[in-house]
């Protein structure tokens, strides 16, 4: 009874405790860890880092059943056009909020209040209007709003206020045109960047943004039809990056910045493709010259033709020196004194896209700070001797895409801290550097890099010399440079590479080898390129990878050999398997790889080819060895234990047949020496040499073996039978009593071990041939004639010689 009592408690107690699950599932119906068509990642129990996935399911609405304690969610990608005031009901715990292309074009006001903790709001990409007054209400917390690509053309006056902890704001390509606009926003307490670049704004004046400073550390006006840039207070003392790029309106920008400390903090200046004559360019940098580290002018388009001047009161003076009316370029650098010498703190200077022609000796003094020089995309042909002297700190200098066909003998002196140099698509047909002179046809591009090109450069830590035509690399190329990280000779001619190329430089991590017409990659094998991660030799000729080549890579973890004519067979079988079942390489666009060979196969992916009979699975054959082995040693065991001495038997039996076959073997190619050998007792011996020889060997012309006549003297007895019995087509025993009693069958032991031992009566049919001699007085030509037969019958079975089966009673 105690017991049913006790079970009885038991269930009712588990009844209750399933009731109280029910009621709260249905009390709290949002915190299960499913949500339809949508993904959850992250645990209930740390809502921290809960995030629940909804981008591109095409949902027209907001899901309703988000967990509530979910801190990321992501609806990007969708069709809402319209969010509802009780769509984030809840989410109080939200701080990432992210819609881009969502198609939203209203928000209704209040919608977004409920998100208290929310600090990243995304909605960029959408079709939003207008930022109404209630329409960021509540979200106290917010840090970064995006509202870029959008058709915002009001901002209400009040949208802002409450957002008190905003610090970046991205209204970068809407329709708004008056700076008053984002007044509400720039007076926010703790903004930091404001990105406003791609509308219409057609002028930036300070009285018309703010009358006290503000923190503004970042401010992007870039691709604004800009007439006037002005600031006549004090309002920006923090500023540190400043981009009117693309700015201006028919080469007419104005710049007017009332006295120079006003942006004495600004160390980021973006003026490429600026509209603005450059004299008013001369000014830009005038202001900014002793604080600024980081200045691109690239893409610089203006009614004159650009001559850069260094004057003694300002850091950069420009001024045209042809004048065009359709065509001018920034063409030419030139300074007696040095153009940029003033910019004492420059870190990164961009002068791409200029179609610069010549250097002129800008770079011969000053810019000692200057770690990154982007010359790319401008019109080069030449760089001379000490181009770049002055500059020790550089670390990064971009010539790529220019029309250098000649560098003379320390073109690159001075640059000791260089680590990355690009060359790539240029048009080098001669060098002129120590000890060698190269020449190549006319705008083919650089046959045979020079040994000593990268001589003085023992920091550098990438190189690019895509695109130069060049034939072969000299082993020795690289060992100037032994601390190479990054190398890019692409696009270039190769066919084949040396692996002593590779060596001067261990510490090589990136290889990049696309369309250099190589044929095989057994180069790699001896290159010392253990720390090579990433490899790339896409559109090449390889057609197989050997197992060697990758085994030499220990540390690849990302390969692209796309786009290579693949022999599809077992010479791939190798490199197929490994590709499959590797988890550290990365192999790009592996299922995407086709066969070019054989012809049948052409075009067929090299992951479908079947080529598992290539493959020799050496696991499962250790497994079938080792299987194999255990059985036959318990197969042994048992044997031994249970059938010894069978097994003994089966042993000499097995010795027997192998003397047996060896003693065969010895036999003359014509036949046997003997026709027969005589088996007999001394005592028998009369009968032998009056009845038996004479009949054989004269009567029937047999030729037999006897002992006393024709063995080898002083050969072992054993030895004599053996050679006589195994050298004799046929053995004759002559049986007698004499003969089992005599010491014949065991040669010289004198022991009596023959016993004939005859269970039951044995039929004469089942008995091997024998002829009795017959008795006295009987007649002995029928034993002769049967004697005659036998010897004449061959090795088959009795069967095949009826007359000599059984017992002849003569």
């Amino acid at each position: 009874m105690p017991g049913k009592q006790r079970g009885s408690t038991f269930s009712q107690l588990r009844l209750c405790l399933c009731f109280l699950m029910y009621c709260w599932v249905l009390a709290d119906p949002v915190c299960g860890y499913f949500l339809k068509n949508c993904t959850i990642r992250g645990n209930l129990s740390d809502p921290s880092n809960m995030k629940v996935l909804c981008y591109n399911r095409n949902l027209e609405v907001i899901p309703i059943a988000i967990p509530r304690k979910v801190s990321n969610l992501d609806l990007a990608m969708n069709k809402v056009s319209k969010i509802e005031k009780l769509d984030f009901k809840g989410l109080s715990n939200l701080k990432i909020l992210n819609m881009p292309r969502t198609q939203i074009s209203q928000v209704e006001n209040g919608a977004l209040g409920y998100l208290e903790a929310l600090q990243v709001l995304g909605l960029a990409h959408n079709r939003l209007t207008t930022l109404s007054d209630y329409l960021f209400q509540g979200l106290a917390n917010l840090s970064l709003l995006h509202l870029d690509n959008n058709l915002i053309a009001t901002i209400s006056s009040s949208s802002f206020q409450t957002l008190s902890s905003l610090k970046t704001v991205n209204l970068t390509k809407n329709n708004l045109y008056n700076m008053k606009e984002v007044q509400p926003i720039v007076q926010l307490p703790h903004l930091q960047e404001l990105y406003i670049g791609s509308n219409r704004f057609t002028s930036f004046q300070s009285q018309e943004i703010s009358n006290t400073s503000i923190e503004l550390r970042l401010l992007d006006l870039s691709r604004n039809p800009l007439g006037v840039f002005r600031i006549t207070a004090d309002v920006l003392p923090y500023l540190e990056v400043l981009d009117i790029a693309y700015c201006g309106q028919l080469g007419r920008m104005e710049w007017d910045v009332l006295n120079r400390s006003f942006l004495s903090n600004v160390n980021r200046l973006n003026l490429s493709g600026i509209e603005m004559s450059f004299k008013r360019m001369g000014m830009v940098l005038q202001t900014v010259n002793s604080s600024l580290v980081h200045l691109r002018m690239q893409d610089l388009l203006n009614g004159s033709r650009l001559k850069v001047k260094a004057l003694t009161d300002i850091a950069v003076q420009i001024s045209p020196i042809l004048q065009d009316s359709h065509n001018s370029f920034f063409s030419t650098i030139k300074s007696p004194t040095c153009v940029f010498q003033d910019l004492k703190e420059l870190w990164i200077l961009k002068l791409g896209s200029n179609k610069i022609l010549t250097l002129n000796d800008a770079f011969m003094n000053g810019l000692h700070k200057l770690e990154t020089l982007n010359l790319a995309g401008n019109k080069l042909s030449s760089i001379r001797k000490g181009e770049f002297k002055s500059l020790t700190s550089l670390k990064t200098l971009l010539l790529y895409d220019n029309q250098i066909a000649s560098m003379e003998d320390g073109a690159f002196e001075g640059l000791v801290n260089l680590t990355e140099l690009n060359l790539g698509s240029n048009k080098i047909t001669q060098t002129d550097i120590r000890n060698t002179v190269i020449f190549s046809q006319r705008h083919k591009g650089l046959s045979h890099l020079p040994i000593n090109f990268l001589e003085g450069l023992k920091s550098l830590l990438s190189f690019q010399a895509g695109s130069l035509n060049i034939k072969d690399l000299h082993r020795n190329t690289f060992i100037h440079t032994p601390r190479l990280w990054f190398l890019d000779i692409s696009k270039n001619e190769f066919t084949a590479l040396t692996p002593k190329l590779f060596r001067p430089i261990p510490r090589l991590n990136s290889l990049y080898l696309s369309k250099a017409r190589i044929q095989s990659l057994d180069f790699l094998i001896a290159a010392n390129l253990s720390r090579v991660t990433f490899l790339q030799v896409s559109k090449n000729d390889i057609t197989v990878v050997n197992e060697t080549v990758l085994q030499s890579l220990p540390a690849l973890t990302y390969l692209d050999m796309q786009d290579n004519p693949f022999t599809c067979g077992c010479s791939d079988a190798w490199f197929v398997q490994w590709m499959e079942s590797d988890n550290q390489t990365q192999v790009v666009g592996a299922g995407e790889f086709t066969c070019n060979y054989p012809a049948d196969l052409k075009d067929t992916k090299l992951l479908d080819v079947e080529l598992q009979f290539c493959t020799v699975d050496l696991g499962l054959y250790c497994y079938i060895s080792t299987t194999c082995l255990v059985l036959l040693t318990l197969v042994a065991s048992f044997a031994y234990h249970f059938l010894k001495w069978h097994v003994i038997f089966g042993y000499y039996l097995f010795l027997a047949f192998l003397y047996d076959t060896k003693q065969r073997n010895k036999l003359t190619p014509h036949g046997c020496q003997y026709d027969a050998f005589i088996s007999y007792n001394a005592h028998d011996k009369p009968w032998v040499l009056r009845e038996l020889l004479p009949e054989l060997e004269g009567k029937q012309v047999w030729k037999l073996c006897l002992h006393h006549r024709d063995f080898q003297p002083g050969k072992r007895i054993i030895d004599n039978i053996m050679d006589g019995i195994y050298g004799s087509r046929k053995t004759i025993c002559v049986i007698s009593h004499r003969y089992l009693e005599s010491d014949f069958w065991l040669f010289d032991e004198q022991k009596d071990v023959l016993i004939l031992v005859f269970l039951e009566e044995i039929p004469t049919h089942q008995l091997r041939t024998y002829l009795s001699w017959p008795r006295a007085g009987e007649q002995t030509g029928v034993f002769w004639q049967q004697l005659r037969l036998a010897l004449e019958t061959k090795d088959g079975s009795a069967e095949e010689n009826p007359i000599l089966s059984g017992v002849q009673a003569l």
